[in-house]
This record gives structure tokens, C-alpha cells and sequence, in this order.
């Protein structure tokens, strides 16, 4: 879950606990009957599950989906399809799940840009409170990374930072769309160091790094699965990582708050959602599923050299992580005086 160290932002408040409150008995006390009251079939399942990703295809999700795609389709009997659905910051593909079937062959994969697209989109088509029923809290990330083009002159954090102050609004970074969770990455970044680094939105993660490499763009925080080949080509610079610590795959990268920004630590995570009303027999079998594929260690090797940390919480933790983020990011969106789209 991400975690955000800024003592101002807790003076704005009550209509964000209150919202809270909301938000959790909605979720962890049910939904109206008559969304809930699904036929249940003793064959679950007895067809491939299509698992949209609301975003291009190349990303961290797509390794998320196909990796425990490949795990869990032996004891599924079943395989899972990845289908990805790009657009609107996410919201394209997160809203085709919203409005599909409850009869657990429709799932979402996702970050946690699914609890900042509401903060800052005044006309979602769905509720992500109301119209998905969480699964499980799949991985977190090792934190992202900020890179830069090799042509911005940086060598450092805090040469970047300079640079940006004395430049306002001429450096710009990239993200995978209004809301996704590299934008607040970048606009956490903003807050913190007082910085103007323009905003320049894409369908996509691997879109803005084709622009980032090509010299389109300055800057990303973004995926260390996705950013890391670039990284060792030398086709971008690493200047940080915004986890609490260095990761083994980049140890010579300092952390943002070691680099200096003191307190900055921002880091995504990724999960699962079936759409309102799915059985909670077959929330139970998915999320055992994927508790299953992370049994093995070799899978947990394999996602910590890509950037993740297994977690396969239960539905009840990962409600609470939600509810947690959008709680988080309406404070964050107030102090960056953002207004929703």
C-alpha cells in the first residue's frame, strides 16, 4: 500500500473520515441483495477467466496477470486471459468490469491507481466502492523508480531538483494516464521539493517510456519491473527509488529520501477485483489461488527480481488497504489543489 509520510496533510479532514467510515461498511458489511443473490456453480470454473488489465499491454500488470496466469491455471483447470483494455487513466477497462456478469469469469487487474482515479475524475462511470468486490491484495511494489532522459543534465535528486526550480514548468514527466499512480508519484515529488515538473499524460506505461527514451519527455517515476532493461542499457538514468529502502536488483540507486527529499516514500500496489455481486464462494477459491501460486518460492524469487513483494492478502485486508489509499490520495489531491476532471 502506498505510504505517504506529510504531516500537513492531516489538518484536511473530516469529510475524508468520514468517507472512510462510509467506504468501509459499504465493503466489508455487504451489498444489496439483490446483487448478491448470484447462482452459484458447483463446476467453478468451467471456462477460461478473462482477467482485464486497464491499461496497454507491456506493464507491470501484464507480468502480474501471465505470471499467475501460467501458476494457477494448472489447479483452475482453467486458464486466465489477459485482455487489456487501455484508456482514461484506467478507467475504460475498470468500468467494462464494473458493468460485466457476476459470475466470477470477469476479473480486474489493477494498481492502485483504482483509489486515486476517483479522487481527481469528477464523472467516473462506475464506484469503486459500490460496483467491485475486492479479491486480494495481489503484490506491492519495491517502490518506483525516477528516471530521467540521459540528455537532462541531473546527475542527482538534487540536481534535478535545482534545475526544475530555476526552470519552472520547462522539465516535464511522464505517466500511464490522469490518475494513475505515477502521476501522484510525480506530483508527491512536486509537493515535497516544491517543484513545477509539468505533467504529460499517456494511454499507457510503456507509451510515455518509448517517449521518455526517444527524449520526447524528461522525467518518470514508474515501475521497476518496466523501467529496469532501460536502466542497465543506460537508455535512462536511475536518481532514486521511492521505497523506504535500495533495492537488491539497483544498489547503488539511493533511496529519494536518502537523495534528498526527507520523508518521501510512495509505494504502489496491485490487486484483484471481481465486479459487484460475484458469489463470495468464488472470492474465496481466487484468492486461495493466488495464496497457492506464492506458496512456492521460486514464484516469490521471481516477483522480488521483477519488483514485487507477494502479499495475497485476504478480501477484508484489502478492503481496508483501499479504503486506506482513497482516504490518502483525497488529502494528497486537496494539498496539490487539484480539481477533478
Amino acid at each position: 500500500m502506498t505510504r505517504l509520510k506529510m504531516p500537513a496533510l492531516n489538518r484536511i479532514g473530516q469529510g475524508a473520515r468520514r468517507f472512510t467510515v462510509f467506504a468501509c461498511a459499504t465493503l466489508l458489511f455487504g451489498l444489496p441483495a439483490s446483487l448478491l443473490a448470484q447462482p452459484v456453480a458447483k463446476d467453478y470454473p468451467n471456462k477460461p477467466i478473462r482477467v482485464v488489465v486497464p491499461y496497454v499491454a507491456g506493464g507491470p500488470m501484464d507480468f502480474i496477470g501471465r505470471m499467475l496466469g501460467r501458476k494457477m491455471a494448472s489447479s483452475l483447470g482453467q486458464n486466465l486471459v489477459i485482455d487489456n483494455k487501455p484508456g482514461a487513466g484506467g478507467a475504460i477497462g475498470t468500468d467494462l468490469v464494473a458493468k460485466a456478469p457476476p459470475d466470477g469469469y470477469t476479473m480486474l487487474l489493477t494498481s492502485s491507481s483504482y483509489a486515486s482515479l476517483p479522487v481527481i475524475s469528477a464523472n467516473l462511470p462506475y464506484d469503486v466502492v459500490k460496483d467491485f468486490v475486492p479479491i486480494t491484495l495481489a503484490t506491492n511494489s519495491v517502490g518506483f523508480i525516477l528516471v530521467v532522459n540521459p540528455a537532462v543534465k541531473a546527475r542527482n535528486v538534487e540536481e534535478l531538483i535545482a534545475q526544475a526550480k530555476a526552470n519552472p514548468g520547462k522539465l516535464n514527466y511522464g505517466s500511464g494516464g490522469i490518475g494513475n499512480v505515477m502521476q501522484f508519484a510525480a506530483e508527491y515529488f512536486n509537493t515535497m521539493a516544491g517543484t513545477e515538473i509539468a505533467h504529460v499524460p499517456y494511454k499507457g506505461v510503456a507509451q510515455a517510456i518509448v517517449d521518455l527514451v526517444a527524449g520526447r519527455i524528461d522525467m518518470c517515476i514508474g515501475s521497476a519491473t518496466t523501467l529496469l532493461p532501460f536502466i542497465k542499457s543506460g537508455q535512462v538514468k536511475a536518481l532514486g527509488i521511492t521505497a523506504s529502502q535500495r533495492w537488491t536488483e539497483l544498489p547503488d540507486v539511493p533511496t529519494i529520501a536518502e537523495a534528498g527529499i526527507k520523508g518521501y516514500v510512495y509505494v504502489p500496489w496491485y490487486g484483484l477485483w471481481f465486479p459487484a455481486g460475484t458469489p463470495n464462494e468464488y472470492v474465496t477459491r481466487m484468492r486461495g489461488e493466488v495464496v497457492k501460486a506464492f506458496d512456492d518460492p521460486e514464484m516469490k524469487r521471481v516477483f522480488f527480481e521483477q519488483g514485487f513483494v507477494p502479499v495475497a492478502s485476504t478480501p477484508a485486508e484489502f478492503t481496508r488497504a483501499i479504503v486506506d489509499e482513497l482516504e490518502l490520495n483525497k488529502r494528497l489531491a486537496a494539498k496539490m489543489n487539484f480539481t477533478p476532471q
